[in-house]
C-alpha cells in the first residue's frame, strides 16, 4: 500500500487539474446522491407509523418522499454527465502528460530497453483511463459510506448487535477483494509483453508496408499462428484470474445471504414481541439491505481503486523518470563551429552484455572537410553518427564540439546545428509539405522554401502534379478531413521518390554545422545519385557520408575506414588505393562488378 501512495496521490493531482469544476460538481452530487435513500427510507417510516397510529396529514410527508425519490432517479444520470465531462478532461491531460514525458526522452538506450516498452505500453492502456477509474471508485466509495453512515446509523439505533455483525462481516469481504484486485493486476503486468507481440503480429497482418513479403512468401498463416498463439495465452491468464474472482466473490454473496437472513429474522422476531413498530421493521429491512449492499460496494470500489493506483504505477514510472542522459545544471550554449570535431578515444557498445562496437576510436574533423565513412556491416559508422547527434553517451572517452565535450553542451542547441538523412528515414502518413516541413518547422509554412527544397531534390515536378499538389496525402490508410469524398487523393510514393523527400528535409534545414548523409543515395538510380551529390557538394561546415557505394565515398576531401571499431585506414581515394589496403580491395571489387554487368 505504501508503494502505491505516490501513484494514488499522482493520480488524484492529475484529476483535479484536468477538471476542477466538473470534478467538484460531481463529488456534491455524489454526496446528495448517497443521503437521498437514507432521507426516502426515514420518511417512508414516518408515514407507515402515522397510518398506524390513524394520523391523515400526510400531505406533506408525502411530498417529501416524492421528492427524495425524485432526486433518487434524476441524480445518477447528473452524476454520470458530470463523470464523463471530468473523465474527458483526464484523458487528455493524461494523454498529453505521458506523450510529452515520452518526447522528452532525449537519447534512443531507453526506448530500446524491453521493460520500459512494457511499462509504455501498460502506461498507455491505464494512463488514460486510470486517474478516471480511481476517481470513479473513490465517489462511489464516498456515496455509499453517505448512505452506510445513516443506515447504519438507524441499524444501530435499532440492535447495536446487529450494527457489529453487519460491520465484523466486512473484513472477510476487504481480504478477498484486495486478494482478487492485486492478482488481476499483476497478471496485466506479466501479460503485457504477450500483449505486445500480439498487437506486432497483428499489424503485420494488415500493414502495407509489410504486405509485398506478407503474400509473396506466403506468411500470413504463419504470423496470423504466432497471433493466435499469444491471444491464447492472455485469454488463459484472464481466464485464470476469473476463476479466482468467481470463487471469491461466491463466497462474498454467500456471506451476505447470511447475515441478511440474521437480520430479517431479528426484525420479525422483535416486531412480533412489540420491541419495535411496523415502521421500525420496514426501515430495519431497507437498513440492512443497504448497508450489506452498500458495504460491498465500498470494498468493490475500494479493491478497484486498488488495482488501478498498482497500474497506474507504470503511469507514473514514465512521467517522473529521471532524464535518461546526464543533462548539466548549466549547460554551454553551442557557437557555431570554427575549427572541428574531435573524437577522442571512444568506446561504446549498447549494453554491459553487449560486445564493443567501437574500441578507442579517435578522429579529428576539420571544419569544411567532407568525410565518407567506409566499412563492412556492423563496424560502427551507424553508431558513430548516433554518438555525434547525441542519442547515446560514449562509455569512455568524449567527442568534443570545438574542444566542448558534447556532454557540456545544451542538447537543443547542438542538434539545432546538425542537419541529417538517416537511412532509416520516416515516412510519415502526412501531406507532401507537412513530410517536407519536418525538417525545419519553424519554416514548414513556407511554401516557396519546401518547394524550393524538393526542387535541390529532384522532386518539385513529381510532386507538383500529384492530385492536390504539396497538400496531397502520402498515405493510403486514411482521408484527410479536406478529401474524404474524394478515395483516390491518398498517394503512395516509390521507394527511390521517398528518399528524395527525405532528403529534401535536409535541403529545407539549410546549411548547418554538421550535416550527416548516412546512405542519402541507396534508393536512387545512377543518373540522380549524380545529381544529389552534386548538390550535397555546395554545403558547408562539416559533411559526414556514410555510403557503402564508393564511386559516391570517392569524391570526398577525406575517406576513413572503420574495422573492429578502430580507425583503420585514413587519406583520400588516391592514397587509399596506393596504400592497397581494406578499401582498395572493397572498390576494385565494386569496380569489377560493375564492369562484368557492363559487358
Amino acid at each position: 500500500m505504501t508503494r502505491s501512495a505516490p501513484a494514488l496521490r499522482s493520480a488524484l493531482g492529475l484529476a483535479w487539474r484536468a477538471g476542477r469544476m466538473p470534478l467538484s460538481g460531481w463529488m456534491l452530487v455524489t454526496i446528495i446522491t448517497g443521503i437521498a435513500p437514507v432521507v426516502a427510507a426515514w420518511l417512508m417510516r414516518q408515514i407507515l407509523d402515522a397510518l398506524a397510529d390513524g394520523d391523515r396529514e400526510l400531505v406533506t410527508l408525502i411530498l417529501a418522499l416524492a421528492l427524495a425519490s425524485g432526486l433518487q432517479a434524476v441524480l445518477p444520470y447528473v452524476s454520470q454527465y458530470l463523470g464523463a465531462q471530468s473523465g474527458r478532461a483526464v484523458q487528455r491531460q493524461a494523454s498529453a502528460q505521458l506523450m510529452t514525458a515520452v518526447a522528452s526522452v532525449a537519447g534512443l538506450r531507453r526506448l530500446e530497453d524491453p521493460g520500459y516498452r512494457d511499462r509504455l505500453n501498460l502506461a498507455e492502456q491505464v494512463g488514460q483511463a486510470g486517474p478516471g477509474q480511481i476517481v470513479m471508485s473513490l465517489a462511489a466509495i464516498l456515496q455509499s459510506a453517505v448512505t452506510v453512515s445513516g443506515f447504519l446509523a438507524t441499524v444501530l439505533l435499532l440492535s447495536p448487535l446487529m450494527a457489529a455483525v453487519l460491520v465484523g462481516a466486512t473484513i472477510p469481504e476487504i481480504i478477498i477483494q484486495l486478494r482478487l484486485s492485486r492478482s488481476r493486476a499483476q497478471v496485466m503486468r506479466a501479460m503485457t509483453p504477450a500483449e505486445r507481440r500480439q498487437m506486432f503480429y497483428s499489424a503485420l497482418l494488415s500493414d502495407h508496408a509489410a504486405a509485398t513479403e506478407m503474400r509473396l512468401f506466403r506468411l500470413g498463416p504463419f504470423f496470423l499462428g504466432r497471433m493466435m498463439k499469444e491471444l491464447e495465452r492472455l485469454q488463459q491468464a484472464g481466464q485464470c484470474a476469473d476463476r479466482r474472482s468467481l470463487a471469491g466473490y461466491g463466497l462474498l454473496g454467500g456471506l451476505s445471504a447470511v447475515v441478511a437472513g440474521f437480520g430479517l429474522w431479528w426484525a420479525v422476531t422483535a416486531a412480533a414481541s412489540g420491541a419495535i413498530s411496523l415502521g421500525d421493521v420496514t426501515v430495519f429491512v431497507v437498513a440492512i439491505m443497504s448497508v450489506t449492499v452498500s458495504l460491498s460496494q465500498i470494498i468493490g470500489s475500494a479493491a478497484g481503486a486498488y488495482q488501478s493506483v498498482i497500474l497506474f504505477r507504470s503511469y507514473s514510472e514514465i512521467v517522473t523518470a529521471e532524464p535518461d542522459l546526464s543533462l548539466p545544471a548549466r549547460p554551454r550554449p553551442v557557437r557555431p563551429l570554427r575549427h572541428g570535431i574531435e573524437i577522442d578515444d571512444v568506446w561504446f557498445r549498447y549494453g554491459p552484455d553487449q560486445p564493443w562496437v567501437l574500441r578507442g576510436f579517435s578522429l579529428f574533423i576539420p571544419l569544411g572537410q567532407t568525410l565518407s565513412l567506409v566499412g563492412l556491416n556492423g563496424a560502427g559508422k551507424s553508431t558513430l553518427i548516433k554518438l555525434l547527434c547525441r542519442f547515446y553517451d560514449p562509455d569512455r572517452g568524449a567527442i568534443r564540439w570545438d574542444g566542448v565535450d558534447l556532454r557540456d553542451l545544451d542538447l537543443a542547441g547542438l542538434r539545432e546545428r546538425i542537419s541529417a538523412v538517416f537511412q532509416d528515414f520516416m515516412r510519415y502518413e502526412l501531406d507532401v509539405s507537412e513530410n517536407i516541413g519536418v525538417g525545419d518547422l519553424d519554416l514548414a509554412d513556407r511554401p516557396g522554401l519546401v518547394s524550393a527544397a524538393a526542387g535541390r531534390a529532384g522532386l518539385d515536378d513529381v510532386l507538383s502534379a500529384l492530385p492536390y499538389g504539396y497538400r496531397t496525402l502520402l498515405t493510403c490508410n486514411y482521408f484527410d478531413q479536406a478529401d474524404r469524398d474524394d478515395p483516390h487523393t491518398g498517394v503512395l510514393l516509390s521507394g527511390g521518390q521517398w528518399q528524395r523527400l527525405a532528403l529534401a528535409r535536409a535541403f529545407l534545414r539549410g546549411s548547418r554545422d554538421l550535416m550527416i548523409l548516412d546512405e542519402p543515395s541507396a534508393g536512387l538510380d545512377a543518373q540522380a545519385e549524380h545529381d544529389i551529390h552534386g548538390q550535397l557538394r555546395v554545403a558547408t561546415g562539416i559533411t559526414i557520408l556514410i555510403s557503402h557505394r564508393l564511386s559516391s565515398a570517392r569524391s570526398a576531401d577525406r575517406i576513413v575506414v572503420l574495422a573492429d571499431g578502430r580507425v583503420a585506414e585514413d587519406g583520400t581515394h588516391e592514397e587509399l588505393i596506393v596504400a592497397a589496403g581494406g578499401y582498395a580491395r572493397l572498390f576494385s571489387l565494386q569496380a569489377r562488378g560493375f564492369a562484368e554487368v557492363g559487358r
